[in-house]
This record gives C-alpha cells, sequence and structure tokens, in this order.
C-alpha cells in the first residue's frame, strides 16, 4: 500500500502516455507522415544557423530533428507520447513546489495543459515545434520555482530573452505565470508593479526583436514556425499556453472536506477530464481529412494491397482516395475487372484536376509517375513544394525530384537533390545508394522502377489539356504497348464520361495491340453497346456469365425503368453506371 501510495501518479503518468503512443501509432499514423514528408531537416551548419537566427529557432530545430523520425510510425509516436507526458509532468512538478500539500488532490489537473496539446495536434499544421516551446515554456517555470528567492529577478532578466530566443512567444505563458506568483506575494502595491515590469520586459523582448528581424510582428507573437500556414492564427495555440500559465495554481486550492472527499474530488475531475477529451477528440481530428491522409500515406508506400482493402472495408467518396483507389487498382491490374465495384467521381476519380494545393498534388503526381509521364510528374512535385505554406522543402518531393531527373538522364540535377537527401538521416542510404546510379546506363536499365519507367516514358515533352488526358494515355500506349497502366485508364476514361463512342474506338485499338485482353468492364460495355445497336456480338467475345446478367438488367430496366430497387443489384456494373448514374 505504501508503494501503491507513491508511485500511482507515476503509473497514471505512463499509462497516460501508454494511451498517447497507441493513439498515434495505431489510430492516427498517417499523420506522422504527413508531417514528416513537408520538412526536410539537414545535418549541415548552414540550415541549422538558418533555424537558430530566429525567435523559436532552436524549438524548430528540436522539433524537425524528432519530425524526420516520424518516417518509423512506432518511434514518431512514442516522441509525441514522450513530450506529452512531459508537459503533464513538469506542470504537475509546478503544482508541486507551488503547493506541496494539497498538490496531489488535483493531480488530475496537471494533465489539462497536455490534454488540450494532444487536441491541438490534431490540426495537422500544428508543427512539432509549437509542442517543444511549451515543454521548454513549463521547464522554465519550474527552473523559476526552484531557483532562490535572492537570484529570481537575475533569473527573469536572463531566462525570458533565451526562453523567447529559443522557444518562441511562448515566453508569453512563462511570463504570464511569473506575474501570477509576482501578484501574489507581498504587498499588493509592489505585487502589481512587479507584474507591470515582467510584462513589459517580456513584450519588450518580442517587439524588439521586430526591428532587427523580416518578421511583421503580428507573426512574431503568433510564433513564427508554430502552425503550417503563416497568415492565420490558430485560437487553440493560445488557450494551450494560457492553461500552461494558469493550471499550477489549481495546487492552491485548499479542499475543506475530509480526506475521503477529498480522494473523490480528485476523481471526479480526472472522469470530468477525461469526458470532455473523449467527446471533442472527433471535433479536433476530421475522420475525412485524415482519410485522404491515410490514402496518401499507403500511396507513398506504394502499398495498393492495403488501399484496395481499405476501399473495399469503406468505399472512398472523394476525388483523392478515389484516385488513390483507381491507381491501386490499376498497377495491381485489376481496374478493367473491379472499377465498378468502388464509387467513381468521373475523371477526377482517375485523375484529379491540378490545383495548387500542397497536400494533394503529390498523390496526383504520384499516378502520372506510376503511368510513366515523368516531366509532368516533376512538374506536380515542384509546384507542391512551391505551395507549402511555410515554405518549406519536403523530402518526399526531393526524393520525387531525384528520381524524375535520373530517369530522364539529368544526372547533375538529380545529384544536385541527392546530395541534399544525404545530410538526412531517414534518407541518407538511399541517396548514397542512388548516387551510385548517376551515369550508370546499364545499372539504371536493370533497375526495377528507374528502367521500366525509362521504357515508359514520352521522350517528347508536351503539354495536355484536362479535357483532353484520355488522349494522354493513347499516347502512352502507342509509345509503349506494354503500359498496362496506360492501357486500363485508356478504356476507362470514356466510360466514366459516359461516352461510348469513343470507347469502342479505343477498344478496337487496344483489340490490336493486346487481343487476348478482355476485361469485366470492357465485356460490359460492348454487350451494351451491341444490344443498343441492335447488332450480333463478336461469337466469344462476352462470357457467358456477363451476358446472363445483361439479359437481367435489360429485362428489369425495360420493365420497370431506372429507379427500379431490383437494379442495385448490378450496382457494380457498367450498364448501371451508364444508364442509371454513379
Amino acid at each position: 500500500m505504501n508503494l501503491l501510495n507513491k508511485y500511482w501518479k507515476l503509473a497514471v503518468s505512463l499509462l497516460y502516455g501508454l494511451a498517447a503512443f497507441l493513439f498515434w501509432w495505431l489510430v492516427r499514423p498517417a499523420m506522422l507522415s504527413y508531417h514528416e514528408q513537408y520538412q526536410l531537416f539537414q545535418a549541415d551548419n548552414t540550415y541549422i544557423g538558418q533555424l537558430l537566427s530566429v525567435p523559436d529557432g532552436v524549438a524548430r530545430c528540436i522539433g524537425e530533428y524528432l519530425t524526420q523520425t516520424f518516417i518509423n510510425q512506432a518511434v514518431g509516436a512514442l516522441i509525441v507520447a514522450v513530450v506529452l507526458v512531459l508537459v503533464q509532468r513538469l506542470t504537475w512538478r509546478v503544482m508541486l513546489v507551488i503547493k506541496q500539500q494539497h498538490a496531489a488532490i488535483h493531480y488530475a489537473l496537471s494533465f489539462l495543459p497536455s490534454l488540450v496539446l494532444w487536441l491541438t495536434m490534431g490540426d495537422e499544421s500544428v508543427l512539432m515545434t509549437f509542442a517543444i516551446a511549451i515543454v521548454a515554456g513549463v521547464l522554465t517555470m519550474w527552473l523559476y520555482e526552484l531557483t532562490a528567492q535572492r537570484f529570481r529577478i537575475a533569473f527573469i532578466i536572463v531566462a525570458l530573452p533565451v526562453l523567447y530566443w529559443a522557444a518562441g512567444p511562448v515566453v508569453l505563458m512563462t511570463t504570464g505565470y511569473i506575474a501570477l506568483r509576482l501578484l501574489g506575494g507581498g504587498s499588493k502595491l509592489k505585487g502589481i508593479a512587479s507584474v507591470l515590469l515582467v510584462m513589459a520586459y517580456s513584450i519588450g523582448l518580442v517587439v524588439a526583436s521586430g526591428a532587427v528581424l523580416p518578421h511583421p510582428l503580428q507573426r512574431l507573437f503568433q510564433g513564427i514556425d508554430y502552425y503550417r500556414f503563416s497568415e492565420v492564427y490558430f485560437q487553440m495555440l493560445a488557450l494551450v499556453m494560457l492553461l500552461g500559465a494558469v493550471t499550477p495554481f489549481a495546487a492552491c486550492w485548499q479542499p475543506t472536506a475530509k480526506c475521503r472527499r477529498q480522494v473523490a474530488m480528485g476523481l471526479a475531475e480526472a472522469v470530468v477530464l477525461a469526458v470532455i477529451f473523449l467527446l471533442l477528440m472527433p471535433t479536433f481530428y476530421d475522420a475525412r481529412k485524415y482519410e485522404v491522409m491515410e490514402y496518401d500515406f499507403l500511396v507513398r508506400c506504394n502499398r495498393w494491397d492495403d488501399i484496395i482493402s481499405k476501399a473495399e472495408h469503406k468505399t472512398p467518396d472523394l476525388p483523392m482516395t478515389v484516385c488513390a483507389t483507381n491507381l491501386a487498382l490499376g498497377m495491381k491490374g485489376e481496374l478493367g475487372n473491379r472499377a465498378f465495384e468502388f464509387y467513381q467521381n468521373g475523371m477526377q476519380g482517375l485523375l484529379p484536376a491540378f490545383e495548387r494545393n500542397f497536400s494533394t498534388l503529390q498523390l496526383t503526381g504520384e499516378a502520372y509517375w506510376q503511368l510513366g509521364l515523368v516531366n509532368t510528374a516533376q512538374r506536380y512535385a515542384f509546384e507542391s513544394m512551391e505551395a507549402i505554406p511555410n515554405y518549406a522543402k519536403s523530402c518526399r518531393v526531393v526524393k520525387r525530384l531525384a528520381e524524375t531527373n535520373l530517369v530522364n538522364g539529368q544526372y547533375e540535377v538529380s545529384r544536385k537533390y541527392l546530395k541534399m537527401l544525404e545530410k538526412t538521416m531517414a534518407y541518407r542510404k538511399w541517396a548514397r545508394r542512388t548516387l551510385a546510379l548517376l551515369g550508370n546506363e546499364q545499372q539504371i536499365a536493370a533497375h526495377p522502377v528507374y528502367g521500366k519507367l525509362r521504357q515508359l516514358r514520352l521522350t517528347d515533352d508536351f503539354l495536355f489539356s484536362d479535357v483532353e488526358i484520355d488522349k494522354m494515355f493513347g499516347q502512352l500506349l502507342m509509345h509503349n504497348p506494354q503500359n498496362p497502366l496506360a492501357m486500363q485508364y485508356l478504356l476507362l476514361s470514356p466510360l466514366l464520361e459516359r461516352d461510348v463512342e469513343k470507347f469502342m474506338s479505343y477498344m478496337a485499338y487496344v483489340g490490336k495491340i493486346q487481343p487476348a485482353y478482355r476485361p469485366r468492364i470492357c465485356q460490359e460495355a460492348v454487350a451494351l453497346v451491341y444490344a443498343q445497336q441492335n447488332r450480333q456480338l463478336p461469337a466469344g467475345y462476352v462470357s457467358h456469365q456477363t451476358m446472363s446478367g445483361f439479359s437481367e438488367f435489360a429485362r428489369i430496366f425495360s420493365q420497370a425503368g431506372k429507379l427500379s430497387p431490383e437494379l442495385l443489384r448490378f450496382r457494380n456494373t457498367v450498364w448501371y453506371y451508364l444508364m442509371v448514374g454513379d
């Protein structure tokens, strides 16, 4: 029992850390990959010097260093969990110093800043810099309490500028805490004067830095690298800092009830916090937005089977998720048989229209890359990195640019990007292996990816219109008839646009180069076209099973019309898509 009384608080913190680890590892792992791919931390004096040259630079340096490990999702989840536990334990340490006698009763409240930080990180634009800054801010509050009374003025004078430059405007959180402590000690007049001096000193640090830094004063108060969008301020950041400053004073709340009721009060606080946190969680972690992240992560890793399995579990209905599903089906050679088993969004579900959006361009660019349109994939990669709102480099984009230039034979340009990746921790080995390929035509030709793309790619650069994208598939197929993805996309695209005449012309061309290629969607479409034209089907072209299904569909459609509920069993057919609607 004594051992339990001594270590129960630590055990609760460890359970909290375990819950955070499991959440990020099993529930939201793709968000970790999302953060990792939109930065490029280089172990280079020039790059690190740039980070350290602005307020919050140390926090950003630490945050980016840790974020690069998110390529391993288990490691990333562990790091996030450790940071959340650090915020909680440091808050508890500050509470303990303020009022050791009653702090244990309110142990649950020490989780409040950490829990709100956890919710805040549900916004994918909140960077790891902010979490590290909060740790630094609460740590400084604790160090202030550990400093002897006679040295506290010196501590304030020295520590606040250091904290500001290291962690940015989180210094205002620490200053607010110190101000509240000063207000509670000594005479009221002296306390107010001390508060004003400390607050003026802290705000003055931010204002003074604005005179020498090329950043708007508003952004210095918001945090240069706390949030990915510089023109937007996420109010939850301010709430986390506010709670970080005031939560430790919960230790001053002295219950008058008996011990048993005090324990009940602590348990009630814990239950209320847990319930509110769980109720708020869905509002901070957007399931639809995360779905796109997860598909993008699976596409990035070329996990085609996992994409198909995910789509089978829950039909994708967003342009990017439909695009990922079609790409996965195409890469597995199943698009011609299974395309209409899933929701189709017209051509937008095959190759979404160009949007200068950094979070969607890379997924679309992957489809162009796999098709063999290397130059278009390169353009999408460029546009994606230029659209990143905080002007960061992207490790994923830099890697793709190195690959596209390698395939195109632009070895010196590829070398430039590979040298950047060589300075990273996660991509160093890959960069060195790839550097050895430059100029070695024989090894490149034998490479399973780059050799294949050299055969598939169009050597003549050209521009194409989004409304004639099917012609691009035709160009790819004419250039190399052994391009299965282009062939599948060519045949599916006119069906998605409900243009059966164009489909028949494309099918005639494919029949010349691949006579044996008769996937399910082609058989269904041909059966429908020949029936509409009252023509006799070529012998053996359409299977008996397909013809039997079409006969039943035609009977129901002619007798009951397209609104008949009996037609729903044909929902995964070309007939339903063309005649009833998707």
